[in-house]
């Protein structure tokens, strides 16, 4: 049964890791993606205190732990208004992957370096004309003697610049059937014919996003992850990782605009006492506040299925949590922008930059619309219009 109360240790991490947010917080978050800099202060003390690999397997440098606990240390630096996107991609995705389903040599390369953010690994899957139909991934790796040679395009991709290497979904052909099926290789990205070209988006954030052009990239064979016959169950072991985390992302930014609506509802005074003490400030602030932790409460379910192996449940319970956070985001972003009427619009405030951010948890890394068609064929039942 799921624990809707946290242990002492998960309070403890909690607690710990909003003290290293706070140190942080959303001046240096600003301030370094206005430098057009990556986070790498708080990624490198992050990683030396073993908050980025909490989830990983001790004895290849992790903490031991899950999902659970990793979600904590995304919510509570997004709560002090500096998250870190690549936690959702490095150690949730990659390491998750390569930690179930990878050879002990793949562990002992990339495992210790993903935990203490010494070595950083992003993720592949989106392509120009996918969409969210994964089955019509057109990367393809082919044979060449005991090599594969990879070729496709990928976009959205964060955090290239900063990676050791890509883990990218492509598809192989199955020698009894002639059908593509879906397989993960990791790819080096200074590997020959591996090109990475930025995307100019207006959303402003440290970890930028890329388009990847993969032209006969030859791997050796031990790049392939996992067996090749399973390569939707190894792509499902990372992608429900990804909603939990990007529900903590959005979770993590909702709680921090709040904090400032709430504040700033406490102490500002037009006439007799200060606004929150209006039924018309204070009620939307505390729906937004609930909306919040009923949120947590699914992403705490996610993560606890997926921690003690059930897969399935965790499928549909992230889903959910996905999208629940990414409206609660969304809606207290904007009560919080609200709240401050003009001065949620300035920069001193920093709230306006989180309207466009807080859209990401509704988009990304899959739509709330598909997360209603999941809803409604895997667990109510309903036909299909697909």
């Amino acid at each position: 049964m799921t624990a809707v109360i946290e242990s002492e240790e998960h309070k403890a991490l909690r607690s710990a890791v909003a003290a290293l947010g706070k140190r942080y917080g959303r001046d240096y978050l600003m301030r370094t993606v206005a430098e057009g800099k990556p986070l790498t202060e708080l990624w490198s003390e992050a990683g030396k205190l073993g908050y980025l690999g909490v989830n990983l397997p001790e004895e290849h440098g992790g903490g031991g732990g899950g999902i659970t606990e990793l979600s904590i240390v995304l919510e509570e630096l997004g709560a002090a208004g500096s998250p870190l996107l690549m936690l959702v991609v490095s150690p949730a995705i990659c390491g998750t992957v390569i930690s179930r389903f990878g050879t002990e040599a793949q562990k002992q390369t990339w495992l210790p370096g993903i935990a203490d953010g010494t070595r950083l690994m992003a993720f592949g899957i989106t392509e120009p004309d996918a969409g969210s139909n994964s089955h019509r991934i057109t990367t393809t790796a082919r044979r060449d003697g005991t090599d594969w040679l990879l070729t496709g395009r990928k976009v959205f991709i964060s955090g290239v610049d900063m990676a050791d290497a890509v883990l990218v979904v492509g598809r192989t052909e199955d020698a009894r059937t002639g059908r593509l099926k879906p397989c993960l290789f990791i790819v080096p990205t200074d590997a020959e014919g591996f090109q990475k070209r930025p995307i100019d988006m207006e959303l402003n954030a440290a970890e930028k996003q890329f388009e990847l052009v993969l032209d006969d990239v030859r791997l050796p064979a031990d790049a392939l992850v996992g067996d090749g016959d399973a390569g939707l169950l190894q792509l499902f072991a990372g992608l429900n990782p990804e909603r939990i985390m990007t529900a903590a992302f959005a979770i993590g930014m909702g709680r921090y605009a709040l904090s400032k609506a709430i504040e700033y509802a406490r102490d500002r005074t037009v006439w007799k006492t200060p606004i929150g003490a209006h039924q018309a400030i204070a009620h939307p602030l505390a729906q937004a506040h609930i909306d919040l932790e009923l949120a947590r409460l699914m992403m705490q379910k996610a993560a606890h299925l997926y921690d003690v192996g059930d897969d399935i449940g965790a499928g549909e319970a992230a889903n959910m949590a996905k999208y629940a956070a990414g409206e609660a985001c969304v809606k207290a972003v904007d009560q919080a922008v609200h709240t401050l009427g003009g001065n949620g619009l300035t920069r001193e405030f920093g709230l306006a930059s989180l309207i466009t951010a807080a859209r990401v948890a509704r988009i990304a890394p899959v739509s709330r619309e598909m997360i209603l068609n999941y809803v409604s064929h895997q667990t109510l039942g309903l036909p299909k219009s697909y």
